[in-house]
């Protein structure tokens, strides 16, 4: 054999030994083993990945909760128009609405 060839043969025999240990490391973590054609079908096929989901379903939840704080902030600013009007009204009007709801009960 030549040099030349030898030398080919030396790069295809890294690039072969640096894709086992990129394997190797990816199971040792947890990541799932595809391929460059998995995941190029994969893409095709409409499929999702699972790190895409996680965003998804992170973007679903804070969406959730957000609703949740605005419908909160909603009753609060409601409260705190109720707070202000008995605090800025006169004493004998807000007397007089408490009795009126002490006598409904």
């Amino acid at each position: 054999m030549h040099d030349g060839q030898l030398f080919v043969l030396a790069i295809i025999a890294m690039g072969i030994v640096g894709g086992i240990i990129k394997m190797s490391i990816r199971a040792r973590h947890g990541y799932p083993l595809e391929d460059r054609q998995t995941r190029r079908n994969n893409r095709r096929n409409g499929f999702v990945d699972s790190g895409e989901l996680e965003a998804q379903r992170k973007v679903e939840l804070l969406s959730n909760e957000n609703e949740k704080l605005v419908g909160q902030i909603g009753r609060l600013e409601e409260r705190l128009r109720v707070l202000e009007r008995i605090a800025t009204d006169p004493a004998e009007r807000v007397s007089r609405e408490i009795d009126e709801l002490r006598s409904r009960d």
